[in-house]
């Protein structure tokens, strides 16, 4: 987005696609921030980082993992028990897609 500006009409398009309401003044103000914040994200981009090594974290310390093991995964009837629907082993969860969300 090197002159490009983001549109009310972009904003009110990507919350009717999130399913979010906007106000006029909500879109208004959305429309200002993004606009500022794409700003930021332009001349950040125009910034020479070509000698410069990158950089994964600014301190000396190393994150300790542990193993990653499954607990209670045995526990899927019970899931299955708590959910309003499901068939087989799968949770049925409403639509959300083409419409058939309800408002």
């Amino acid at each position: 987005m090197a002159n490009e500006q983001i549109t009310r009409e972009e904003v009110e398009h990507v919350a009717s696609l999130a399913k979010l309401a906007l106000t006029d003044t909500a879109a208004e103000m959305f429309t200002d921030h993004l606009g500022k914040i794409f700003d930021v994200v332009t001349a950040l981009a125009e910034v020479d980082t070509e000698k410069v090594k990158p950089t994964y974290s600014v301190t000396e310390m190393h994150t300790v993992l542990r193993d990653d093991v499954a607990n209670n995964a045995h526990q899927s009837q019970e899931l299955l028990h708590n959910a309003p629907e499901h068939q087989d082993t799968l949770i049925k969860v409403p639509a959300i897609l083409d419409g058939g969300a309800k408002d």
